[in-house]
């Protein structure tokens, strides 16, 4: 396959943005092609010879060094991080986990590069609100707020370890676009016991 060298050019371009990992159309978008076959195919040869890498149908990064978080929340669409990886760094839960878990319009659990990515589903006026939740280099991500919030409305018996570090006035700000009585019962309930 011979390659014209400035759509080469253009490509390594793209590539060589901020971002480690791309979507077919993030790229589509930012080229000058009006043939999206073309590209496709251009791609794909970059991805036998080794000049591209592919985790994913449909998603380019330079190289295995990609981050993990950035294709999690590009994989489907909206999503943000949030749940156990958020509230483990955020010293809520002690447990490690592995996992990245995001919160999106679908429930699935898929493994990419032996890395495992769990997906929850949340009603749409939920997911679509951004409250809470804010860019972190190339990704979208709950505040541990949040995601303390998303845990409650996904896992009614869920036991946290430590509660110390919420700042309740967020909690309680968050805690409107769920529109959920029980949930607001439980947050009063925690709030007594940890923030008096």
């Amino acid at each position: 396959m011979n390659l014209n060298k400035n759509k080469k050019t253009e490509l390594i371009k793209i590539l060589r943005s901020k971002k480690t990992i791309f979507s077919f159309p993030e790229i589509l978008l930012n080229s000058n092609t009006k043939k999206p076959k073309t590209l496709m195919q251009q791609l794909n040869y970059y991805t036998k010879t080794n000049e591209l890498y592919s985790p994913r149908k449909g998603f380019y990064s330079q190289d295995k060094k990609y981050s993990k978080l950035e294709l999690a929340n590009k994989i489907f669409t909206p999503a943000y991080i949030s749940l156990e990886i958020v509230l483990a760094r955020a010293g809520i839960i002690f447990q490690y986990y592995s996992q990245i878990f995001i919160i999106s319009y679908l429930s699935r659990e898929i493994k990419i590069d032996n890395q495992i990515y769990i997906y929850k589903k949340i009603k749409d006026t939920i997911l679509t609100n951004s409250t809470g939740i804010k860019k972190e280099k190339n990704y979208m991500i709950a505040s541990s707020e949040r995601a303390f919030l998303d845990i409650m409305y996904l896992n009614k018996n869920y036991h946290f370890d430590n509660l110390s570090t919420l700042n309740w006035k967020k909690v309680f700000e968050i805690l409107k676009i769920y529109k959920n009585k029980r949930m607001e019962k439980q947050v009063e309930k925690y709030y007594k016991k940890y923030a008096s």
